[in-house]
This record gives C-alpha cells, sequence and structure tokens, in this order.
C-alpha cells in the first residue's frame, strides 16, 4: 500500500449496490477500487489475483459461500477485510470477528465514516459501527445470557437438529402457529432473524443441552 492510495476490491451480489459503492468511492480521496465481485467465490480469486489493501465485503452473497467463509480465504496480514453489511446481530458479528475481519461496518454509516474505516482497515486498525462495538463490549463484560422458557429451550434443541416447524410442532405436540410465536421471542432475546443465527448464539452462551 503506498501511503496516498487503499486498493479496494468490492464483493456485493447486488449490482446496483455496487454501482453505488464504485460512485461513492470515486469521489474519495486516496481510494481506488482495483476490482468487483458479485459472489464470495469471485471475491476469493480476485482477492488471490489483485492483492488488494482491503476488501469490502457483505455478508449475504446468496448461493454459493457467504462473506463469513470469504472473509475466512481472504483475510492475510497483507489483505484486511472490512465488512460492510446491514446485519448486526451477535451471530453475525461473532462468525465475522472470528474469521478474521480487521472491522465491521452498517451499511446506515455515513460516508465520511466509511471512508475513514476504510483507511483503518487498511493498516490494521479495527473500525466497529456504533451498534456492532455495543455489542461486542456487553458480551465482553459478561452480559448475562438471556432468560429462555423450558418451552422455548425445548424448540431451540429441535432446531439445533436440523428439525422444520412442522416436525417440531410434532415432536412436542403444539401447533405450527405456537411454535412460530415461541420462534419470534427466542429470535428477540438472543438477537438474531435467523434459524441459523439462533443455533449459533445458543451454542456460543452454552444455551443447548
Amino acid at each position: 500500500m503506498t501511503d496516498e492510495t487503499v486498493r479496494i476490491l468490492l464483493c456485493d451480489d447486488h449490482a446496483v449496490v455496487r454501482a453505488g459503492l464504485l460512485a461513492l468511492l470515486g469521489s474519495a480521496p486516496g481510494i481506488e477500487v482495483v476490482g468487483e465481485a458479485g459472489s464470495g467465490e469471485e471475491a476469493v480469486a480476485m482477492a488471490a489475483k489483485l492483492t488488494p489493501d482491503v476488501v469490502l465485503m457483505d455478508l449475504q452473497l446468496g448461493p454459493g459461500i457467504d462473506g463469513v467463509e470469504a472473509t475466512r480465504r481472504i483475510a492475510t496480514p497483507e489483505v484486511h477485510v472490512l465488512v460492510l453489511t446491514t446485519y448486526d446481530t451477535d451471530a453475525d458479528i461473532t462468525r465475522a470477528i472470528e474469521a478474521g475481519a480487521t472491522g465491521y461496518l452498517l451499511k446506515a454509516e455515513r460516508p465520511e465514516e466509511l471512508f475513514a474505516a476504510i483507511h483503518a482497515a487498511a493498516v490494521g486498525r479495527t473500525t466497529l459501527s456504533a451498534p456492532v462495538a455495543g455489542r461486542v463490549m456487553d458480551r465482553m463484560r459478561g452480559a448475562a445470557p438471556p432468560s429462555l422458557t423450558d418451552r422455548e429451550r425445548d424448540i431451540l434443541a429441535q432446531l439445533a437438529q436440523g428439525l422444520g416447524n412442522r416436525e417440531i410442532a410434532r415432536a412436542l405436540f403444539i401447533s405450527e402457529a405456537t411454535v412460530k410465536t415461541h420462534l419470534g421471542r427466542i429470535y428477540a432475546k438472543l438477537g438474531v432473524d435467523t434459524r441459523a443465527g439462533a443455533v449459533a448464539v445458543a451454542k456460543e452462551r452454552r444455551l443447548l443441552p
């Protein structure tokens, strides 16, 4: 990396989003976009070929490997990955950081915050959006685990086995509507919005038997 310019590789599966980022970053001093990828696999291949200073990585990338796995394959001491996403669940943050992401930024941030985060990532400094930093600090302080009911724990255990709503309802002798209601409460308590996220957080916090 030169003192003047940070070389960027964009990875987002939405062409319109990439176009917007290209236009935005094109106006930023000291930043040069050297490539753009629409999938995790493409990002991995392009990062190996272009060796950018920073890969700006979305987490949800459609079919194929997701942003976390792409980050795991790309991140090196020379190539830093800065996550840029709309998702700020505990599970997403944890997985991205463990995969080697240098920073974690939300797409709602102001352009100048994004520019600053890119320059920070290029020299290996960590930048986190305020909501993300708050979640990380809560976990470091040993925030109390969420209080789940026995029924919610039962449903989590079924989720961890890969069962769908209908199968869970049959196994626990309750209606599918009741399963959906409990799932909504579980998601809210765990700070997630997907079944996989709920299972990941439950395992991290040892909420499963």
